[in-house]
C-alpha cells in the first residue's frame, strides 16, 4: 500500500469525524485536533477506524504521533502488517 493510499484512508476517516471541515484544506502539518475542532473522543474514533482499515494497532502512548496528517501517515504506513 503506498502513502497516498495510507493518506486516503486517513482523510476519509478524519472526513467522517469532521465532515463540516474540508480535510484537502488542512495544512498537512497542522495539530489535527485544532484544525478540525475535534476531542479525545473523536480521536479514539479515528484510531479505531485506523485499526479497521488498516489493521494498525496504536498503542495509546503513540497518539501524539498522530498529532498532523503527516505523522498520521508516517506512523501507519511504518506499521502496516
Amino acid at each position: 500500500m503506498s502513502s497516498l493510499d495510507v493518506r486516503t484512508i486517513v482523510q476519509e476517516a478524519l472526513g467522517n469525524i469532521a465532515p463540516e471541515m474540508d480535510i484537502d484544506t488542512v495544512d498537512p502539518s497542522a495539530d489535527l485536533r485544532e484544525a478540525l475542532d475535534i476531542d479525545s473522543m473523536d480521536l479514539l474514533n479515528f484510531v479505531t477506524a485506523m485499526h479497521h482499515r488498516l489493521g494498525v494497532d496504536v498503542p495509546e502512548i503513540d497518539y501524539p504521533k498522530l498529532a498532523t496528517l503527516d505523522g498520521a501517515v508516517a506512523y501507519l504506513e511504518a506499521r502496516l502488517p
